[in-house]
């Protein structure tokens, strides 16, 4: 019997069409689709009637970790051309490639990844040739722009080129067990159709010659928890703008394309990309409209193209829409995600082009058990509706509540913002406000929670156990756990947050873990955590790690780190509230931080905050450690008044630190200014205040200090101008200008 292998690539309207053809002038008996073999006994379900896109996501989660897979199809894929084309011509329709789970995707999100991406030589060879940017418009210009006339053959050469002679292991494995899937077809009997990444299509061919003809056993799981669900898609997560490495990007064009054709989708682009530019309150003449259209028609003529393609279209709008130079190239002249820093207007033509379609699953579709468990658990609640919710922590219901939102928060599921609440272990706060609102996001995001654990606790338990393994991600996943209510999480990672500080290298990370170590042992009764033996031994470790890395910094003048002036604020609380119960020694502390503050090699603000640290642990140092430059002057004091505000306020210092700055020059004083702004943020609007009246009194000025904090120009500007005042003045009085 005659099998037809059709290689294709993924999501690419074109050959959507030749496989829609090949059927229907084969009229196969089988049609067999790369796709994963495991969901063979559930293809029905795809065909329930669904809004396309949607993805069959895979999972598996035991001892060795999770395994995530997405296999996704849209209107114009091949594949799913072949399904439902196939399922008409009443041909038995198969997937015939490993289930996700198998090693052979060990590397991959994706199943659809483009295999050309890991062979760019050719790739890159042709672009050269044909004179285009990348693969995405090299594709245009062979096969989407291309007579339908010969396709075939093109695709074949192409993707023979493509995969060269070399080919991956995991590669070789997949082909091998297709194979047997098409021997086994042409055996039973009647016409065969094969529908494959282009990439493998040469090695089928091969392979299905000889070799074992029965029908393949779908490999058996490894063991652990896993499944398989249907979920609903969008166009931007098929997206490469968005970081997707599928078949095609702009995944809105190519469904026009698919619909209306190539004529009608570039017209359809163009004003998509201006409707989305006047949304934006962006100039958009008629002439302009014209401009861009009459510029793409020419570059596809001059490109030989019957019809405009995405790139004439978008080169065409840049062209007429575009007057400001670009800082970086287009993004459609190579591959990834959008880079940050975009021009506005390119922005909105990469969105138009990607478009806002987003599948809906069929009401009948099967859902894993945690979809229904969420369900349930916010509708006994009262949770299940939109808007406002307030919650008193200190009451149970409420504990419950704030319990559950914040699980369904650390998986990822939108539509669930806390807007205020304690934001560490010492923060008294014990309200919390959140936003609820439905989103479409919501369903695909629960239905992929579900490899986390078929219930809400599991699923959030597992999200926070693979938290990194720095002491920073660990303190943060630590206080996730209290606020989730997972005592015995909260155990397992206060015990790797112990093994981890001691090998801590960064001052910054290790304050945060020690703070919210601290905050959770010393408040969290709401938690269940207060006065915790492993918190208790994370407190003791990190803060003597903290003392030695702390010593250990050395280098000249620098933007203040304030994750390190954080750290030693947290070594001093430490010693303040947790010294005589942990047997914490508060002498080698402040001997240590009397050290770093006389030290000239530290850096400036880690200087302050020692210096701060003596001052609040009433071990006053002189005044007369106050370096004096422009280029310190503000770090050293914003380590000194994140550690020190209130003593700063009741001590002597102030004078000093005035005439300290009264002594800088204009030029000093705008080196200066930005440190200094930022070290008096560490008080709060009041004591700014008190502090502004001392410095009016200090000069025997009256008026209103709440006025002078309130300036309506940017103090910076207002520093610049007399700076060039100054400057004025200078250089008339040098010229004898100036009487």
């Amino acid at each position: 019997m005659t099998v037809t292998f059709l290689g294709v690539r993924h999501h690419s309207p074109a050959c959507a069409r030749l496989v829609a053809e090949t059927i229907a002038r084969v009229r196969p008996a089988h049609v067999l689709i790369e796709g994963p073999a495991d969901f063979n006994d559930r293809i029905e379900e795809l065909l329930l009637g669904h809004t396309l896109p949607l993805a069959i996501f895979s999972y598996q989660r035991g001892e060795a970790g999770s395994r995530m897979s997405w296999t996704p199809f849209c209107d114009y894929s091949p594949e799913w051309v072949a399904l439902t084309e196939g399922r008409a011509a009443g041909a038995r329709v198969r997937f015939i490639d490993l289930p996700a789970w198998h090693d052979a995707f060990a590397d991959r999100g994706n199943r659809y990844a483009d295999a050309e991406l890991r062979y760019a030589e050719a790739t890159d060879r042709l672009c050269r040739e044909f004179a285009v940017d990348n693969v995405d418009t090299l594709w245009d210009h062979m096969v989407e722009a291309a007579p339908a006339a010969g396709l075939a053959e093109r695709l074949a050469a192409y993707f023979d080129l493509v995969r060269g002679d070399s080919v991956a292991p995991d590669e070789v494995e997949r082909e091998r067990y297709m194979a047997q899937w098409v021997r086994a077809a042409r055996e039973d009997g009647g016409p065969v159709v094969v529908v494959t990444g282009g990439f493998h299509r040469r090695a089928l061919i091969t392979l299905a010659e000889t070799g074992d003809t029965s029908w393949p056993t779908v490999p058996e799981s490894p063991g652990g928890v896993g499944g398989s669900y249907l979920v609903p898609y969008s166009h931007q997560r098929l997206d490469a703008f968005e970081g997707y490495q599928s078949g095609m990007p702009s995944p809105g064009y190519y469904q026009r394309l698919w619909e209306v054709g190539a004529e009608r989708a570039a017209t359809d682009l163009i004003e998509s990309v201006v409707t989305r530019l006047r949304g934006r309150r962006q100039p958009v003449s008629t002439a302009d409209l014209i401009a861009a259209r009459t510029l793409s028609a020419g570059l596809a003529r001059m490109r030989g193209h019957r019809h405009p393609t995405r790139t004439d279209v978008l080169d065409g709008l840049v062209s007429a829409l575009v007057a400001d130079g670009l800082d970086q190239r287009l993004p459609w002249t190579t591959r990834g995600p959008l880079l940050p820093g975009a021009h506005p207007a390119v922005v909105e033509m990469v969105a138009a082009a990607t478009g806002d379609g987003a599948g809906r699953l069929h009401p009948d579709t099967p859902a894993p058990p945690l979809l229904n468990a969420v369900a349930r658990d916010l509708a006994d609640l009262g949770l299940d509706g939109d808007g406002l919710v307030r919650l008193d922590l200190t009451d149970p219901d409420g504990l419950r509540r704030s319990r559950l939102l914040h699980r369904l928060r650390v998986i990822g599921v939108p539509g669930f913002h806390r807007d205020r609440g304690p934001t560490s272990g010492a923060d008294p706060l014990a309200r919390e406000d959140w936003t609820l609102s439905d989103s479409p996001h919501r369903l695909p995001a629960l239905i992929e929670a579900a490899a986390k654990g078929a219930t809400l606790a599991d699923a959030a338990t597992t999200t926070l156990a693979e938290s990194d393994t720095d002491v920073g991600s660990l303190a943060a996943a630590l206080f996730n756990a209290a606020l989730c209510g997972l005592p015995e999480l909260s155990e397992h990672l206060g015990d790797r947050l112990a093994e981890g500080v001691g090998d801590a290298r960064d001052l910054g990370a290790l304050g945060q873990a020690l703070a919210v170590a601290l905050g959770l042992w010393r408040h969290d009764r709401l938690f269940g955590v207060a006065g915790d033996a492993v918190l208790g031994v994370v407190i003791s470790a990190a803060a003597e790690r903290a003392l030695w890395l702390a010593e250990g910094i050395h280098g000249g003048p620098a933007p203040a780190d304030r994750g390190r002036i954080a750290a030693v604020a947290a070594l001093r609380d430490a010693v303040r509230h947790a010294g005589a119960a942990l047997g914490i020694d508060a002498r080698p502390v402040v001997e240590a931080a009397r050290r770093i503050g006389l030290d000239h090699s530290a850096p400036p603000d880690l200087r302050g905050a020692a210096v701060g640290l003596c001052w609040s642990m009433a071990d006053p140092v002189d005044p007369g450690v106050i370096p004096e430059g422009a280029s310190v002057l503000g770090d050293w004091l914003a380590g000194l008044f994140a550690l020190a505000r209130e003593e700063v306020l009741r001590a002597e210092v102030l004078p000093v630190l005035d005439d300290l700055v009264n002594d800088l020059s204009h030029q000093d004083f705008l080196v200066a200014l930005p440190a200094l702004r930022q070290a008096f943020e560490f008080f709060p609007p009041a004591e700014r205040e008190a502090i502004a009246k001392r410095l009016l009194a200090r000069r025997g000025l009256t008026g209103s200090a709440r006025a002078l904090l309130r300036t309506k120009t940017d103090p910076l500007l207002l520093a610049r101008a007399a700076a060039l005042e100054s400057h004025v003045d200078d250089l008339l009085t040098r010229e004898g200008l100036l009487r």
